[in-house]
């Protein structure tokens, strides 16, 4: 902000928070639902408007729209050989809850007594799972594990699949156990998915929680806000620095400003504000309020690889994207009764499984895609022109880590994303195992009639040098990036167990950035239960003030 330049002040509120994601979400609907609390969320993108953002197979169409998507691209990965990864991130009502694949997975329950392990009291398993099942409204009913009646739709597919049933018989034949539900008792095994989706129709956290409360008066949300600084005084974070088009605003927090960014912005908006590492922000120019070593540390992810294969029968979503006669029937289908190829996400089916059987549990998901891609760019991927299959191993519990820098103190500038992948024998080998395992279960029965040939990397293609080059040449991240402002104890954590900003009074930071470990799954639901949980929290403390 040029120092000359107005601030306008936006008014006094209990509770700010920056972001409205999956978690900014959450914690809008549940500190003002007492009523009693004034609550500004500001969301730096848009409304979360348009037919594809809520169709379930809309998610191809938002992986580069500007207009809901951060696009970030990340520094150059020495690892793999030096190529850049696209890292997309919502920039909309629902963060990128609004822009993901609606895949429901909360992880292993092994995950979060580790997170107590670390130091994070009060985040076991035992504790974590009653937010699970607040938040969740599941379609197959409440027992145990999950919830009904919560604001988030957990659903079945709407329509299966011969190919993902292949899948789901080749993986039994190939020894796993078939399982219907991965979080439940046992996670690893084989079978569909359950989505954040409910009869037809995606279902965000935007639509989950914020929709139903937009007309409280105690709530006031601010698309187009762009969180520039935090304010303080006497140590304590006062209030919040945004801009609005080409206007300056500050809001003040009589309570608490949350900040949840994502595991990027978070970080970034934080060392704006002089919270950091101390030489990193002298580096650049800003006032250092609080030297916290760990912001920006930590951040992990996935890392996964397409196998891809020629199918002998034209019921992928290829054959759908390159027939218009087929599209205009699956649109007219969808529009007329919420069903057929539109209503589903091509995420079918998958499984969990240990990359090496000495494992206690698994590090390895695979995902069964009813497409493959000819070419994949920034811009989008463009699909074979015969039927495909992708069955892509995923490594679940990576040890490289990267961090997140500035690369100026310009707010509206993309922060400096430093990736760390297979920089370990193990998070190499648990790959290369990977693909060893999916081969498996190509070759099984099941899939004899819709398998014809394995077209990427191809089965020339078979010792471990091979399997390294074609990793680094053509393996990503899977998109859940986490651990940027990890909570627990010692020099680099950045928040406590109750999620406070260590050495800052009156901040907290809410989202996956605040995660000390990659979960065996998908991030989107435990960062709302993350949310859900800090929720408690906070207000608990508003009352105890």
């Amino acid at each position: 902000m040029n120092s000359s330049q107005e601030l306008h002040n936006d008014g006094d509120y209990d509770f700010i928070v920056t972001g409205a994601g999956s978690a900014g979400c959450v914690l809008a609907a549940r500190l003002s639902e007492s009523g009693r609390h004034r609550v500004l969320l500001l969301e730096a993108g848009g409304e979360d408007k348009g037919f594809w953002i809520h169709t379930p197979l809309g998610f191809p169409y938002l992986f580069s729209n500007p207009r809901v998507n951060w696009m970030f691209d990340s520094e150059p990965i020495a690892e793999l050989n030096g190529r850049s990864a696209y890292t997309p991130r919502g920039k909309v009502l629902g963060g990128t809850s609004t822009i993901n694949g609606m895949v429901y997975i909360r992880g292993n329950a092994r995950d979060y007594d580790e997170w107590r392990q670390m130091g994070c009291s009060g985040w076991s398993y035992d504790d974590v799972l009653p937010y699970f099942r607040k938040a969740e409204d599941q379609a197959r009913g409440a027992d145990e594990f999950h919830g009904a009646g919560g604001p988030l739709k957990v659903s079945d597919h709407r329509e299966t699949h011969l190919m993902a049933d292949a899948f789901i018989e080749a993986g039994v034949q190939a020894g796993l156990p078939r399982n219907r539900d991965f979080n439940g008792a046992v996670q690893e095994g084989v079978g569909y998915y359950q989505t954040t989706s409910h009869l037809g129709r995606r279902w965000s956290t935007a639509t989950a929680y914020l929709k139903p409360v937009r007309r409280r008066a105690n709530l006031r949300v601010v698309t187009g806000a762009h969180a520039t600084r935090l304010s303080f005084e006497a140590g304590r974070a006062t209030g919040v620095e945004y801009r609005v088009g080409d206007t300056m605003r500050v809001a003040r927090a009589s309570r608490e400003v949350i900040v949840s960014g994502g595991v990027f912005g978070s970080p970034q908006l934080l060392m704006l504000s002089g919270i950091g590492p101390a030489d990193h922000l002298c580096e650049h120019g800003i006032p250092v309020v609080q030297n916290l070593p760990g912001v920006g540390g930590n951040l992990h992810d996935h890392f996964f690889i397409q196998l891809m294969f020629r199918c002998l029968q034209p019921i992928t979503l290829n054959d759908l994207a390159r027939s218009w006669p087929r599209k205009l029937a699956a649109g007219l289908q969808y529009l007329a009764l919420k069903k057929g190829p539109l209503s589903i996400n091509g995420i079918f089916a998958g499984a969990f499984m240990r990359s090496d059987e000495r494992l206690e549990r698994p590090d390895l998901q695979l995902n069964m895609n009813s497409w493959s891609v000819a070419q994949r760019t920034r811009s989008g991927a463009i699909p074979h022109p015969f039927p495909g299959l992708t069955i892509s191993p995923i490594h679940l519990k990576p040890e490289s880590r990267g961090n997140v820098r500035l690369k100026s103190r310009d707010p509206l500038a993309a922060p400096a994303i430093n990736f760390r992948f297979l920089s370990t024998h193990y998070d190499m080998q648990a790959m290369i195992n990977g693909i060893r395992l999916v081969r498996q279960i190509s070759q099984q029965p099941a899939l004899t009639h819709f398998i014809q040939q394995e077209i990427q990397p191809g089965l020339s293609i078979d010792s471990d040098d091979e399997m390294e080059a074609f990793l680094r040449k053509l393996g990503y991240p899977n998109l859940h990036p986490v651990g940027t402002c990890r909570m627990g104890q010692g020099t680099d954590a950045v928040v406590d167990a109750e999620l406070k900003v260590v050495g800052v009074a009156g901040l907290r930071v809410v989202d996956a950035a605040v995660m000390p470990r990659l979960v065996a799954g998908n991030t989107n639901a435990p960062t709302v239960m993350i949310a859900e949980k800090a929720s408690d929290m906070i207000l608990k403390d508003a009352l105890a003030a």
